[in-house]
């Protein structure tokens, strides 16, 4: 079996590629970055150490590399003969994947099983995002059916925390012990891929918006309530008490609405906040608040970890989400010039109204019952 993975970083290698290659697929990494790339076509393994209260390490073997910016024809004939293609790029970046992926299809054998394709990005629907991009770049509906009928597309939640890696670490990878890779079933019609370490669902979306409402909002709280408490780690923010205390409350509030909206179990759901909060003490994990907190402007978007959550707890709790309402008032204050997005949002704070912000950036509108506080939540970051 042969896997072909877009994205040799540290999720790609520590993540995605380990569950690949202890399913027994062989895994060809492409990426565009030619150091990178170099490094791993030059090895015969890497090390992922696990870290946490049982720490361990694995080895991975068998894999190769190609730098996709360099040598498309060849990434092309692989994936013309693999069983699985994943990504772990970004969502914005899967625009740029998309055309090779249609070409790798387009070279595959009339006879040849149905590719499966998973993006395995911090995102709602990252994979229908990626067969949209891929699709909207064929020419005619005829091409698009051909091609659609050589894959299969299936959603995925992904969690697993992946902290900056140490200087010298080369192409070893830490991560945490704690993982979940959640894959929707029901585009393969019971022909699902040999993959151990994920969980083959029915339904995937509520199992999305909890990792992303409760991993990613908890995890981003704490990185601008610690910015803003001077802490430097994740670790070290989550035992300010303020901090802890910010946290729990936006996620309590995530937690009431996905209840309301998903049906799922409250307890169940403080079990699972229990947990996301215990993984963020992990001592292990040097994980700085700089990094979690990057790209403030696209975690601030509608459908990401506060405007989504808060939006739903608006339609399916009722009343104002006050402490999701804060979580977004710390990211606005995440002042970081070395962050494109951090310096353009500070930029935007000088020079547009608190109107614009919320409707251009958020994503929410005058007359939806958030408007009017996200308004007060902006002019205070603006003072």
């Amino acid at each position: 079996m042969k896997a072909v993975h877009f994205g040799a970083g540290n999720i790609g290698r520590g993540f995605v590629g380990l569950l690949l290659h202890e399913a027994g697929y062989e895994v060809v990494f492409a990426d565009v970055n030619a150091e990178l790339i170099d490094a791993l076509a030059a090895a015969d393994s890497y090390d992922v150490h696990l870290v946490g209260d049982e720490s361990e390490t694995k080895t991975v073997t068998g894999f190769r590399a190609i730098n996709s910016a360099t040598d498309e024809d060849a990434l092309v004939a692989e994936i013309a003969t693999a069983d699985v293609v994943t990504t772990a790029v970004g969502p914005r970046i899967l625009r740029f994947v998309a055309p090779v992926i249609a070409r790798g299809l387009a070279a595959r054998a009339s006879d040849a099983p149905r590719l499966a394709v998973m993006a395995c990005e911090n995102a709602i629907g990252a994979t229908d995002l990626l067969a949209a991009e891929l699709m909207d770049g064929l020419p005619d509906d005829d091409t698009r059916d051909e091609l659609a009928s050589r894959a299969v597309f299936a959603n995925t939640a992904v969690d697993r925390i992946v902290p900056a890696q140490a200087p010298d670490a080369g192409i070893d990878v830490t991560v945490e012990t704690f993982y979940e890779w959640v894959v929707d079933r029901s585009p393969f019609n019971g022909n699902v891929p040999v993959i151990p370490g994920a969980h083959f669902v029915d339904s995937l979306g509520p199992y999305i918006e909890r990792k992303l409402f409760t991993v990613n909002t908890g995890h981003a709280t704490v990185a601008y309530t610690g910015f803003l408490a001077g802490a430097t780690t994740i670790s070290q923010a989550i035992g300010i008490p303020s901090v802890l205390e910010a946290t729990e409350a936006a996620l309590v509030e995530t937690s009431a609405a996905l209840a309301a909206k998903h049906g799922l179990d409250p307890d169940e759901l403080a079990t699972y906040r229990a947990t996301i909060l215990n993984r963020f003490r992990n001592p292990y994990l040097v994980d700085e608040v700089t990094r979690v907190g990057r790209e403030p402007l696209r975690k601030l978007g509608r459908n990401d970890r506060f405007i989504g959550p808060a939006a739903d707890y608006v339609q399916f709790v009722g009343g104002v989400p006050e402490a999701l309402l804060a979580a977004v008032g710390t990211a606005l204050r995440f002042d970081v010039p070395e962050d494109s997005q951090s310096f353009e949002l500070q930029q935007l704070l000088q020079r547009a109204t608190a109107e614009d912000i919320v409707d251009d950036v958020m994503g929410v509108q005058q007359g939806e019952e958030l408007f009017e506080p996200l308004v007060e939540v902006v002019r205070a970051a603006q003072r």
